[in-house]
């Protein structure tokens, strides 16, 4: 009876590894042609970067905000929704993560997807000082191609100051890994003069 139990234990131990090096590679391994549903982390290496997709649209507040005026600056792109409970978790986070790197030239933009407008005002107020723009069908999602669009909130893009996406993030984002990725590609400096 020991015998057995111990066997299960040992098979469970494997089948435990074996899915930890599947994750890890599921990490490093990514064309443009894999489902978002399956993706969760890609950083592009500077010079192999694809542009960033066309986003631009009404705000949550008011006005309207369009990617490309923020070239030039690195932009933190967070698509979200009020609904979201991976969302409503990253939120604070994404909040001080701003706070702590705005100095370096760094906006954060929210994409705030299938949602209505009331609950979002609602859930976002006293919370972030950053912008969301109101996309409730998600039709921002047609620009992307390279990284593909998030099947569903929360992702976030990191864009360097080219308008290029150097981290694309499928799942809920935690504040060390952003900070440094953040940090990584502020400090990338200002692009060469076109």
């Amino acid at each position: 009876m020991r015998l057995r139990r111990r066997v299960w234990v040992l098979v469970a131990a494997v089948a435990t590894v074996l899915v930890a090096a599947g994750a890890a590679v599921a990490v490093v391994t990514w064309d443009s042609g894999d489902d978002p549903a399956t993706l969760i982390l890609r950083e592009y290496p500077a010079g192999e970067r694809p542009a960033a997709p066309p986003i631009s649209g009404e705000l949550l507040d008011g006005g309207a905000l369009d990617l490309a005026d923020l070239r030039g600056e690195v932009v933190v792109l967070n698509v979200w929704a009020s609904w979201c409970g991976p969302c409503r978790a990253e939120t604070d986070d994404l909040e001080q993560v701003y706070q702590e790197t705005k100095e370096l030239g760094v906006s954060f933009v929210g994409l705030d997807i299938e949602d209505e407008r009331d609950k979002a005002i609602r859930f976002m107020a006293g919370r972030v000082s950053y912008p969301s723009i109101f996309d409730p069908a998600f039709e921002t999602g047609l620009g992307f191609t390279d990284p593909p669009a998030p099947v569903g909130p929360p992702a976030t893009l990191v864009i360097d100051r080219a308008g290029d996406v150097a981290v694309a993030v499928y799942r809920q984002v935690g504040p060390i890994e952003l900070e440094q990725a953040v940090r990584r590609v502020a400090s990338e400096g200002a692009p060469p003069d076109g």
